[in-house]
This record gives C-alpha cells, structure tokens and sequence, in this order.
C-alpha cells in the first residue's frame, strides 16, 4: 500500500515537472541566454521593483547589439569593440574582459555549465570560462555567426551565414554535425522536445532531430527571417520580412494563423514573447504588437518614435522592450499602455534580460544600463 502510494506521489511530481517545464519562464534569479529559454519564450519569473530606477551604467567600448545573459549575479555581453565583458550584477563592476578582436553584433552569450558562448562576426564561436574569462576552445564557421548559441544536452547549437545550422560539443567544440539551409542562418535556433528548429532566409522553418541533425520536417514560411522561432504549447510564433507574423502548429505541421498590420506593412525582425494568451513582438513600423496566440488578431498596440528591432520581456503582467528611438519601454501587458519609459539617447536594438530583481539592457552608443530598486 505504502508503495503503491509512493509511486502516485512520484507520478503527480512528474507531472508537475513536466508541465512546469512547458510553462514557465527563465527562473527568477537567472537569464542564461537570448529570450532566456531553449524555447525562446522571452519570459522571465523575475519579480522586479514597481518602479525601476537606474542602479549603475557601464561604458563598453563600442555599440551592444547583443542582448546580455545574468547567471550567478554576473552580467555577460558582447559588444562590436571585439569584447566578452563581464560585470557585476550588484554594482556593475569589471570582473574581467575577454579581447576577441572581431566584431560581436547580434549573437548574444548563452551560459551553460560554467562556460560563456559566443558568435562574433568572422564566424568564430568562442567558450570561455565564466568564472575567468579564459578561453576553453574556439571553433571556425565559414561565414558570419549572428545566430545567438543555444544548448541542450551538453551540445551547442547556432546559425551561420554560410547557410548552415551547427551542432557542437559543449567540452570541446568538436563537430559533432553541420546540416544545410538553403539560405544564411541569422536567426537562434529554439529547442523542444529533442527537435532544433531553425527559421532561415530560405524560407522555410525546419525542424532538426538534435542528436543526428537529420530533418524530421520542414514547413514555408512565403518570407524570409531575421526574427527567431518562439515555441509554446506546440506552437510556433516567429515574423517574417514579408510583413507578417505566423503560428505554426507543430502537431499538424500545418499554419494557424498569420497576421499583417492593415495598413502599414513593415518587416518584424524582433522575436517574439509569448504567454499562454499573448504574443508580443516590435516591427519596423515602429509598434510594439500585441496578438492574441490563439487567433492571431490585434490586442492592441503601441506606437514608438522608430523601428523596434528590440525582442521584448515579459514579466508578470509587464512587457520591457527597446526602441531605435532611444527609449526602454514598460507596457501594460493587458491593455499596451505606457507605464514607464527610460531615455537612453541611443537606438536600443538589444534586448533586456532580468534576474534577481534586477533589468538589463544595452544601448548602441555601448552602454550597458542595469535597473532595479
């Protein structure tokens, strides 16, 4: 009896294992990589101040285009001066500098068991130790990496401009398959359930078994993507340059729904937040979008001074995004309205990322702002 009890408690555990795997966010105290999950959600369970003000700045040497990753209370970033900085989460400190001499734009840092990785724009992809700095191994693509890295399984997965999707050995860097698109691949692949899924410039959102980089299946997009593929409740949301957002349904491997603006058809190179019943995402038409994940249809929306290339954050009932016209943004994730808003003077075409209370965000005129109580 008491057995059989024991297993029904282990059973409900599970349970609740998986499904708070498929539910929620980047943990409270850590934002380990772009959109904070393998699934690329954009949603964090860290509870920030109901006012934020600005805690510290750090000056980097040139433009942050790479959104920022906080793991142990250190924030990690790339910037376009060829570095990997580290600060201090508390008081945005030096703790050390890696010097790469390449340019890192957009491939943002994932952080995964003590090491740092990172894409730079001559196609390396560098680990580094996070306590350190130091340099565990580097591996050579054959064009420009912008994809940001995501791992699972102690494998590193990311995209590259010649055309290929990688899958590496998190210890060493050893190749352990390479699978061609039929386009550069700028975007961060998103994990789910042992399937890699890129969305590329060939059009297409693919699917890749993650242990042998074979593909499982592929659906059209009818545009090509900067922005990358958010996965919730088996379904896709990413925006395309042909002016639309799409959800695929990853069962039927079959569209849900697309959306297009009206009346002003702009690319979405932003990825996409996603919650149980919203979808929120910036476009080049300079709004911030929010949908309905199950329809499609429009919310509500926001209008900025410029394109919001910025992928927003959402905590609790709060969405956080950059704007190119130089201000970070709080909106009301119910009804869009502009809650608070910080002026940084340069374009914020980085995402934020949250942990411990605290915001993050990097600006074009090599900033790194850090908000909190």
């Amino acid at each position: 009896m008491r057995k059989s009890a024991l297993s029904f408690v282990c059973i409900i555990l599970l349970s609740a294992i998986v499904i708070s795997a498929e539910t929620d966010g980047s943990p409270a105290d850590s934002w380990s990589m772009f959109r904070g999950t393998q699934s690329l959600t954009g949603i964090s369970d860290a509870v920030l101040p109901e006012k934020l003000k600005l805690r510290w700045s750090y000056q980097a040497g040139d433009s942050i285009e790479s959104s920022a990753a906080i793991v142990n209370g250190t924030v990690f970033f790339g910037s376009m001066d060829g570095s990997v900085n580290a600060v201090s989460l508390t008081d945005g400190k030096l703790l050390w500098r890696y010097s790469i001499e390449n340019p890192i734009q957009e491939s943002s840092p994932c952080v995964f068991n003590g090491i740092v990785y990172v894409g730079d724009l001559y196609g390396i992809l560098h680990a580094v130790d996070a306590a350190s700095g130091k340099v565990k191994w580097t591996f050579e693509a054959d064009g420009e990496i912008k994809s940001s890295p995501n791992c699972y399984e102690n494998r590193v997965y990311f995209g590259s401009y010649d055309t290929h999707l990688y899958c590496l050995s998190a210890d060493t860097g050893e190749l352990i398959w390479k699978f061609a698109t039929e386009g550069p691949v700028h975007s961060t692949p998103s994990i789910s359930q042992d399937l890699v899924y890129v969305s590329g410039c060939d059009e297409t959102l693919r699917a890749i078994d993650a242990k042998t980089g074979k593909q499982v299946y592929a659906v059209p997009l009818g545009g090509y993507t900067g922005a990358s593929a958010a996965i919730r409740n088996s379904n896709v949301f990413v925006g395309t340059f042909s002016n639309e957002v799409l959800s695929i349904d990853l069962k039927e491997r079959t569209l849900r729904w697309s959306y297009m603006h009206p009346n002003r058809n702009f690319p979405f190179y932003s990825s996409a937040a996603v919650t149980d019943r919203r979808v929120v995402l910036g476009g080049r038409d300079k709004i911030v979008h929010c949908l309905d994940s199950a329809t499609g249809k429009e919310i509500w929306s926001f209008t900025t001074r410029s394109r919001v290339e910025s992928s927003p954050l959402i905590t609790q009932d709060r969405v956080f995004v950059g704007s190119n016209d130089g201000n970070l943004y709080e909106l009301d994730l119910k009804t869009g309205r502009k809650v608070w808003d910080f002026i940084a003077g340069a374009p914020l075409s980085a995402s934020p990322a949250a942990a411990r209370g605290s915001l993050v965000i990097g600006s074009q005129d090599g900033v790194l702002y850090c908000f909190g109580k």
